[in-house]
Order: C-alpha cells, then sequence, then structure tokens
C-alpha cells in the first residue's frame, strides 16, 4: 500500500478511537431525546412510546459502549440496526430522498451505519476509556 504519509499509519487506534467517540456522542444525544420526552417524541417518528423508549435506551447503551470501549462490536451492531430501521422508515414510510426535502434526507443515517460498519468491522481499534 503507498501513501503519502505513512507516518500517520501508527495513529489509526487514535483516529478509530476519535470515530467511536464521535458516533457515541451522536447516539447519546439522540437516545436522551427520546428518552427527555418520549411521548413527544414517538408522534414525531411515528411509533409507539415503548417503542421509543427502547430506542433511546439502545441508543444510550450503544453509544456507552462505543465510548468506553465496551463490546464494541455488539454495540457497533445494534446502531447499525437501529440505522438500518431509520433508512427504511424514511426511504419507504416517509418517502424522503436521500439528501431530504421536508426532512434531512437518508444520507446522514447511510454515513453513521457506514461508521459502525468501520466500527466492527476493525474492532474499534486497541484503545479504550475505562
Amino acid at each position: 500500500m503507498h501513501t503519502p504519509f505513512p507516518a500517520l499509519l501508527p495513529l489509526g487506534d487514535v483516529g478509530l478511537l476519535l470515530l467511536r467517540l464521535m458516533v457515541a456522542l451522536v447516539f447519546f444525544d439522540s437516545g436522551r431525546h427520546h428518552l427527555t420526552n418520549p411521548a413527544e417524541r414517538s408522534k414525531s417518528i411515528g411509533a409507539s412510546i415503548g417503542f421509543t423508549v427502547f430506542l433511546g435506551t439502545a441508543e444510550l447503551l450503544g453509544s456507552v459502549g462505543l465510548a468506553l470501549g465496551i463490546l464494541t462490536q455488539l454495540a457497533a451492531i445494534g446502531l447499525i440496526l437501529i440505522m438500518l430501521g431509520a433508512i427504511q422508515k424514511k426511504i419507504f414510510v416517509w418517502k424522503i430522498g436521500f439528501w431530504g426535502g421536508r426532512a434531512y434526507g437518508w444520507h446522514y443515517d447511510l454515513m453513521l451505519l457506514v461508521m459502525n460498519l468501520v466500527i466492527v468491522t476493525t474492532g474499534g481499534g486497541k484503545l479504550e476509556l475505562f
């Protein structure tokens, strides 16, 4: 493999840690939003209150797993499943395009899915915060 910056390659685990932390931040905030007012949030996403609470809890737990390096691959797989559900809903239920329309598009969800796929396939790197 030819790379113009070979000196940066040893920092790959730092890059993966930063990726995990960024993804964790996004899902932590989303999960917190679901759990702060599940009745209101459930209406906005077209889900039951029970499912909204489940979704928020899953996002919070997945984000903690990613951030701390606890069951990192399983946490990322769970978050991938959440993103697959979000993409499915945006495309087939809400009829939102890739870039959006009346709401932001599913490109955002796809990026989070791929970020989690990188975490799954790399194990999230060797650096853990706990």
